[in-house]
């Protein structure tokens, strides 16, 4: 009995019997759109795949948010993030990190663990203690009041510099459309002069012509029926 016990098989055997803890949807879900090649414009990993970088908001909120997550947040998204422990690296950028979430390491999501709303204090013994304790729940509901707080200024800000930088690229495109609509007036009035003056050289070559051969009368110059005439008056004096 002693000697089956002792089979390492069957240890292998039971440790292989025991799950492993899996990995939460939204990070194998976030994981999956990091690594995609085809949204590397919108999300992509930084140079060492060390972190992620959402290089364009709007897009990725307006496309790839609803097909993962089922809503257009980013805001939500990013709270999502701070609760799995994921730092923002960069003050330029969206640039998020974790030590768990590394390219090509998609084996160490099941590591990160999502952060619980309250954690357990140690009760110490107070003496003296002039007024009643408060309940735990009130102490639970002032905590996860001050972390919304905080997810929720946090969140604030980052949508006001987004908002920005999304207004001075609008504008930009503004400046230089209207520039280009400028350029192509001044050309339709070069070419409209041009059109009139071209216009004006060729009635004057025509009322050139039509002077030195004289007025015409039914399809017949005026000269050549008076030449005719002369003619005949010559004939009949004859």
């Amino acid at each position: 009995m002693t000697e089956a016990c002792d089979n390492p098989s069957d240890e292998k055997g039971l440790v292989e019997y025991v799950p492993k803890a899996s990995a939460s949807p939204f990070l194998v879900k976030t994981y999956m759109v990091v690594e995609d090649p085809a949204t590397d414009e919108v999300i992509s990993w930084n140079a060492d795949g060390t972190a992620f970088i959402v290089w364009q908001t709007a897009e990725f909120a307006r496309d790839l948010l609803p097909t993962l997550f089922k809503h257009s947040n980013f805001s939500s998204f990013i709270r999502q993030l701070n609760t799995y422990g994921f730092r923002k690296v960069a003050t330029s950028r969206w640039e998020f990190s974790n030590e768990m979430f590394r390219k090509g390491e998609r084996d160490q999501l099941c590591e990160i663990r999502r952060r619980r709303a309250w954690s357990n204090k140690p009760l110490h013994n107070v003496q003296h203690q002039t007024a009643p304790p408060k309940p735990l729940t009130d102490n639970i509901s002032q905590h996860q009041s001050d972390e919304d707080q905080r997810s929720s200024s946090t969140s604030s800000s980052s949508d006001y510099s987004s908002l920005i930088c999304e207004n001075k690229r609008l504008r930009r495109e503004n400046g230089a459309l209207n520039l280009e609509l400028e350029i192509a007036k001044r050309k339709c009035k070069q070419l409209l002069g041009l059109a009139a003056v071209c216009e004006g050289i060729n009635g004057e070559k025509e009322e050139e012509e039509n002077g030195d051969q004289g007025p015409m009368l039914f399809g017949v110059r005026l000269m050549e029926v008076q030449s005719g005439v002369a003619k005949k008056r010559k004939v009949e004096v004859i």
